[in-house]
């Protein structure tokens, strides 16, 4: 069972803004992000995702490729460049990355096979009221 982590979603306005920032690497085959330490448990968190965090919520999840030095003595965390849309899970706001684990991690939207995933303002506000 793969661990998770996440992120605020920084600098983004919305989760398509999120979406339109990841897919544009789509030509490199990854998106990257610049983190000061290597995780401790970074070879547990391969084949897992980043889970972002925008408005205090957990919106969607990013497939973690795993990670890189980079020449500057930082790291990069190598991502799929896309986003997959996961029910809205409140999640408090925090500096750089957290563990997160398989079982405290939301399931995506549409998982159940029960027709297409709801619009993310849609799922957001049912989110609020309790209702997903």
């Amino acid at each position: 069972m793969p661990l998770h982590m996440t992120k605020i979603a920084f600098e983004s306005e919305s989760a398509d803004d999120l979406r339109a920032w990841l897919e544009g690497h789509a030509d490199a085959g990854e998106a990257r992000l610049t983190t000061r330490y290597l995780p401790k448990r970074h070879e547990e968190m391969v084949g897992g995702s980043l889970y972002w965090i925008h408005a205090h919520r957990l919106v969607g999840r990013s497939p973690l490729l795993g990670f890189a030095d980079r020449p500057d003595g930082r790291h990069w965390i190598r991502l799929a460049p896309t986003l997959i849309a996961v029910i809205p899970y409140p999640k408090r706001a925090h500096q750089g990355w957290r563990y997160l684990k398989e079982q405290d991690a939301p399931p995506d939207l549409g998982d159940d096979g029960e027709g297409d995933a709801l619009p993310g303002a849609m799922a957001a506000e049912l989110g609020k009221l309790g209702l997903l």
